[in-house]
């Protein structure tokens, strides 16, 4: 069992699969996720509802030691489709009801949300949080066969999104932002609008993201600021074939939610 990870020549595997596939995954997801929160000070996120590993719609991305014994961070791709709202409609809905018609609105040519992105202390600086999971996260939404990508993002994601071609929904909340999780923290909410093309993205970025289209499979090693990390990808969805956009889209409702923001379910980017 690898108990930590080598600085000097960090080597990990990021693999992506459906959420309801891998129910072990999904627990050791939950936990550093959690464990990344209240080290930070969400001290509430322990009774947070988890009802997204058996959403059918919901898919995962993890980065994980080479022998799948530690999960070093991770994010997720949840898709529009009836089973659940998208978690930024959860997390803005009560606040402004907009945010309902325009999910919607995108939701009937195949839409998704990024979603909790976290990475632990271990792998800081390498940037699998902050650039590629995020590329991973445009892919997997290509592979799904969606059109558009929202995101809620905290202060220090936005200019990561913006990477891959995401953009402002100023219609939304405050010219886009909203104070959330009432953590003096402003949430901005951010759209990629034409996931196979991705025509705003930086051509670094969307080089790397249509390289990881383009090979499932692949080892590369990556650089951030001088840092260098070996990432073995596994992006191509297992049982995948088990799953319809079509049907996902047909199931596709306007939701409206009432009541307040739940400090306890964390949706946030």
């Amino acid at each position: 069992m690898e108990s930590t990870i080598n600085k000097e020549r960090p080597e990990v595997r990021l693999r992506a699969f459906r959420a309801i596939d891998d129910p072990e995954t999904c627990e050791a997801f939950i936990e550093g996720h959690t464990h990344v929160l209240t080290s930070i000070g969400v001290t509430k996120v322990t009774s947070s509802r988890h009802e997204w590993t058996e959403n059918p719609d919901a898919f995962v991305m993890v980065v994980e030691s080479l022998d799948g014994t530690r999960v070093y961070g991770g994010a997720r791709v949840h898709v529009a489709g009836g089973h659940q709202p998208l978690p930024i409609e959860q997390a803005t809905g009560s606040m402004d009801p907009k945010i309902f018609e325009t999910v919607y609105h995108y939701a009937q040519q195949g839409t998704g949300e990024l979603c909790g992105l976290w990475n632990s202390r271990e792998i800081a600086g390498y940037g699998v949080g902050s650039i590629f999971l995020i590329r991973v996260s445009a892919a997997i939404a290509y592979q799904l066969g969606l059109q558009s990508l929202f995101a809620l993002c905290a202060p220090y994601t936005v200019k990561p999104v913006k990477g891959i071609g995401m953009e402002l929904v100023a219609t939304i909340g405050n010219n886009g932002t909203f104070y959330y999780p009432k953590l003096d923290l402003v949430a901005t909410t951010m759209l990629l609008k034409d996931v196979p093309v991705m025509s705003l993205a930086d051509e670094e970025d969307k080089k790397a993201v249509f390289q990881i289209r383009g090979s499932f499979d692949a080892v590369r090693e990556e650089e951030l600021r001088g840092k260098r990390i070996i990432i073995h990808y596994e992006t191509q969805i297992p049982t995948l074939a088990n799953w319809s956009l079509e049907q996902a889209i047909a199931n596709t409702h306007k939701n409206f939610l009432q009541g307040k923001v739940d400090e306890k379910d964390l949706n946030f980017l």
